[in-house]
């Protein structure tokens, strides 16, 4: 399982895993139950690889903040995002702390500690982008 093949669908709970193109949509996996079916192709289908974190500076790919929490947590799963809003952006802050408060809402941070805590739940431990991956070199 690559980051890359992770997805988020509108309207349902959980991520899930690419597996194949069907004639009225894509066949996605969950990871939290193993369960496949069709998200339609009108289904808002989001790619985490795609997604990005706001700050005062450039915007930080999902997978840069998922990788800093996995160092912080250790490879343990982070806060739960049941946790207090005070105590959500008090850890967001310690793993990133150059994120926009402005713009990075409290919702924003939960889904973002839900996501990771299910990744590290399934074993991924690898935040890599598909750019990310080593070029041979050329000489």
């Amino acid at each position: 399982m690559e980051f890359k093949d992770i997805l988020a669908i509108s309207g349902q709970p959980g991520l899930y895993k690419y597996v194949a193109h069907s004639s009225r949509g894509i066949i996605v996996e969950s990871l939290s139950d193993g369960k496949r079916m069709n998200a339609s192709a009108t289904a808002r289908v989001s790619a985490l690889a795609e997604i990005s974190m706001f700050t005062e500076g450039e915007d930080i790919p999902l997978a840069d903040v998922f990788t800093r929490m996995y160092a912080h947590t250790e490879g343990k799963e982070g806060l739960s995002p049941k946790s207090t809003p005070e105590a959500m952006k008090a850890y967001f802050a310690e793993v990133l702390p150059e994120y926009d408060r402005e713009r990075v809402h409290v919702s924003d941070i939960k889904k973002a500690l839900s996501w990771f805590n299910i990744l590290v739940g399934a074993g991924l431990t690898e935040f890599t982008l598909p750019e990310e991956e080593e070029q041979p070199s050329e000489e």
